[in-house]
């Protein structure tokens, strides 16, 4: 268990009907019922810059909000900013810059960006709050997926892993290029494809790494999972950096964290597993789909998403164990 899960345990318990989804699952935002047919979907995320260029990490950073409402199936309405930034460097032009690249992504979003709240803050941060809607009946949750559902990853990891080696200095401008290219990247349309292919079980690849978004989704449906680590998609480069040792300590932890829950084959790289554990930002949605939409998932995502990828199985089991073969 982690150590934020462990604090969240002693949140007052939600008593209202109306709260579809709170803290108490691991889900990705919080759902508020509205309406019979509506329901509000709403998160928060912020972080410091893991990229140099303002503009893109602006991006990023709106990206990364943004998942948490394509992860529940949601369409997104609008968006907040959140920025903690030190006053000293104001006229430099970098905030207006991290700014501008969160409504960037946010028009690709087809949302506006209403406002926000500001603090001075001597280490730059900045985020997003991001609200939007979906149909109760519609949710993507942790807690749907059953035995015989198909893993699809939409996006590569090792993100972590190269903004790591980006802040020493050592990634080379290919893997920088590309993982700054699939963490500004949209999860919209991938979503798009979900919600076509009736995907009611999925979440998104973030902090805690694939293993650590999979056991908690795979805890709160009850069941275990198959992950082929051969059939993983990892970013060009990922590999190498991270038996260079170009890795961020939430990598490490999450692997920690995991250990009890994952059985490992022992063919599986050691640079691998750490890949499979990396925290990710703005990473890709991790998808539970009926065998029998497997083939159209993947067809609707390809040229839609950085990767279109069928990793595993959804097994009986106990709940939230992971092997990897």
């Amino acid at each position: 268990m982690s150590e934020l899960t462990q604090v969240l345990r002693h949140l007052v318990p939600v008593d209202d009907p109306n709260a579809l989804v709170d803290a108490s699952t691991g889900d990705d935002a919080a759902v508020y019922r509205i309406a019979p047919d509506r329901a509000l979907v709403v998160t928060a995320d912020f972080f410091t810059p893991i990229v140099d260029d303002p503009f893109d990490f602006g991006r990023i950073a709106a990206a990364n909000a943004l998942s948490d409402l394509y992860a529940m199936g949601a369409r997104p309405l609008f968006a907040l900013n959140l920025v903690g930034f030190p006053r000293k460097l104001l006229n430099e032009g970098l905030l207006e810059e991290i700014v501008r690249g969160g409504g960037d992504v946010c028009r690709e979003a087809g949302i506006p960006v209403l406002g926000g709240h500001s603090i001075d803050d001597p280490e730059p941060k900045f985020g997003m709050v991001a609200v939007g809607e979906v149909h109760p009946d519609r949710l993507v949750t942790n807690d749907a997926a059953r035995p015989g559902d198909v893993l699809v990853l939409t996006k590569p990891l090792g993100t972590g892993v190269v903004a790591t080696a980006l802040k020493a200095g050592h990634a080379p401008f290919e893997a920088a290029e590309r993982a700054v290219r699939v963490m500004a990247t949209l999860n919209r349309l991938a979503a798009q494809a979900a919600a076509a292919c009736g995907v009611r079980a999925g979440t998104d690849v973030t902090g805690f790494g694939l293993l650590g978004h999979l056991r908690t989704l795979l805890h709160s449906s009850g069941v275990a999972a198959t992950v082929r680590w051969r059939d993983v998609p990892l970013l060009h480069g990922a590999e190498d950096l991270a038996v260079a040792g170009h890795v961020p300590g939430g990598t490490h932890r999450n692997l920690s964290d995991t250990a009890a829950d994952v059985t490992w084959d022992p063919g599986v790289p050691s640079a691998v597993r750490l890949l499979m554990a990396d925290a990710q930002t703005s990473g890709g949605l991790l998808l539970c789909v009926a065998p029998d939409r497997v083939d159209a998932l993947v067809e609707r995502l390809a040229g839609r998403a950085p990767a279109a990828a069928v990793i595993g199985e959804v097994t009986e089991g106990r709940a939230g164990a992971i092997a990897v073969r």
